[in-house]
């Protein structure tokens, strides 16, 4: 829907109220900025644009400020930032009955969203447009941050891709602005994104992160794993406990998902999990290291190394040494 109120925009379509609410602020900054810098010119902003945050006003006021004429251009863009902090929104509904055919009235609703039964919601979808910019789940990032690599021109290798989803995770206005530096720094005879430009650019390294530790595991491979979990203890630009325990345990979960689908293939684990065939053929992988028995038990030690890492029945042990003895019974 963000794609159908833009290209409405950009030819000049406007409805007389945008309400833009969700979990993910990200699109509702960009149709936000639009708003403010693309409808009206340098010299119409200065009469025709108003500002004003939810902390510091009430709908009666959001109201009377929209009932103004514009003095310099045809529209009056009126813009309510951070409007989750306005508690009569209901009373929105006295201005849906007669909306200002010359006012752009624009609310910015984030971390959350009104409930559709309303009646005040009703009349503004019938009024005007209603957007919901939902957060995107951890399987959607890889091909989000594909795509949006591609529209800068930047073509993502696989495991940078990987590495991107593990460190930046759902945080879509961190990832765009890491891309768009990636956009700035790359040559123009080289739009392709390696590990190792994420590892100099980013600062995530292209050896020791949560993809490689988990890589290690299916592999059986104590070395690199042991080795990984020490430069995550030590390194403060490391993933934090929570992130990389998190990681692993959607690993697992789905692994023992995988465990009894029918078919046991990198399309199947692809399908089912809705995943980049990249990060299916590890499912494959895996099964064949931890049968569905100690996949098990790996879930309920995950689920005790996280209750520990908030201090449930640990005394003296640290992030660190949580993780080592973590990765000691899953190879064992």
């Amino acid at each position: 829907m963000y794609d159908s109120i833009l290209s409405d925009l950009k030819q000049k379509k406007y409805a007389p109220i945008y309400f833009l609410m969700g979990e993910e602020p990200y699109y509702i900054d960009l149709l936000s900025d639009y708003f403010q810098n693309e409808i009206l010119d340098e010299s119409q902003q200065a009469f025709d644009l108003t500002v004003v945050y939810g902390k510091d006003t009430d709908i009666a006021t959001v109201i009377n400020i929209a009932k103004r004429f514009p003095v310099m251009s045809p529209y009056h863009v009126l813009i309510v930032k951070e409007a989750q902090h306005i508690r009569d929104m209901d009373k929105l509904s006295f201005y849906l009955k007669q909306v200002s055919p010359t006012t752009i009235l624009v609310i910015c609703y984030k971390y959350g969203k009104v409930d559709g039964r309303q009646k005040w919601v009703n009349e503004l979808k019938k009024t005007g447009v209603l957007f919901e910019s939902k957060k995107l789940r951890d399987y959607e990032m890889a091909p989000w941050i594909g795509k949006y690599a591609r529209s800068k021109d930047l073509i993502v290798e696989d495991k940078a891709l990987m590495m991107l989803v593990d460190f930046l995770g759902t945080d879509l206005s961190k990832v765009a602005n890491e891309i768009d530096k990636l956009a700035i720094t790359q040559q123009k005879d080289n739009k392709t994104i390696t590990p190792e430009i994420i590892e100099k650019n980013i600062g995530i390294s292209k050896d020791y992160n949560v993809f490689e530790l988990q890589d290690a595991l299916i592999q059986k491979d104590a070395v690199k794993a042991n080795r990984i979990i020490n430069y995550l203890a030590e390194n403060k630009k490391a993933p934090p406990m929570q992130m990389v325990l998190s990681t692993l345990f959607s690993f697992f979960s789905n692994l023992m998902i995988f465990h009894y689908l029918p078919s046991k293939t990198v399309e199947s684990a692809a399908a089912e999990f809705k995943i980049h065939p990249f990060i299916a053929r590890n499912y494959v992988k895996a099964a064949k290291t931890f049968n569905a028995m100690k996949t098990m038990h790996i879930i309920s030690y995950m689920r005790e190394t996280d209750a520990r890492s908030k201090g449930i029945d640990n005394q003296s042990a640290d992030d660190g040494d949580l993780l080592k003895e973590l990765v000691f019974k899953i190879l064992h």
